[in-house]
């Protein structure tokens, strides 16, 4: 199958999970993640919210924020296809952006570079035992992190996808501009 084919496929089919193979999920990879060395070591740490059947990390806010970690979510830039961060609180306001997911309203300046974060929590569609990862098609991430494709031996930050095992497929078609990830966090474990 093609990423195109790939994408169209594992959307359906995460968009039918109930409600309880959802939190049963959400549950089992969250605390993979906050027992994760990863996490431990991590001090800035990007996360997402959740949406189009995305898995649900948000359970790991409150165990990051009580270990003094600090949260940051993704905003669009307006110059372009990439992603800066903005610290996340529970007192963030937030403001819909025009895919309809909250972001933190922040002063730009405010704003941390990717380059700056420890670990990056991302979504995915769908991803295989390479590394290789299927978004939804608008390329924010990998055009975000591009500079890690030029270091050989990336140390920060580091990219973790999160997902629900049955999004991982045998093969996806790699192109020139992927980023790889170090791992996925599913509700069968860490699978690097």
């Amino acid at each position: 199958m093609n990423n195109n084919t790939i994408r169209k496929t594992i959307r359906e089919q995460r968009r039918q999970l109930s409600h309880e193979q959802r939190l049963q999920a959400s549950i089992s990879i969250s605390e993979a993640i906050v027992h994760s060395s990863l996490f431990m070591r991590a001090k800035h740490i990007a996360f997402y919210l959740s949406n189009d059947g995305e898995i649900d990390i948000s359970p790991v806010f409150q165990t990051a924020w009580q270990r003094g970690k600090l949260c940051y979510l993704p905003v669009l830039n307006p110059y372009g296809k990439k992603l800066s961060f903005a610290l996340y609180t529970p007192e963030s306001v937030m403001r819909n952006n025009r895919y309809g997911i909250p972001e933190p309203v922040v002063n730009k300046r405010a704003l941390l570079s990717p380059q700056q974060l420890n670990l990056v929590l991302t979504p995915l569609v769908a991803f295989d035992s390479n590394g290789n990862r299927i978004g939804m098609g608008g390329g924010y991430y990998d055009r975000s992190f591009a500079f890690l494709r030029r270091q050989q031996n990336y140390k920060q930050p580091r990219l973790c996808g999160t997902g629900f095992s049955f999004q991982q497929v045998d093969h996806i078609q790699q192109q020139k501009w992927d980023v790889p990830l170090l791992g996925v966090y599913t509700d069968e474990g860490f699978k690097a």
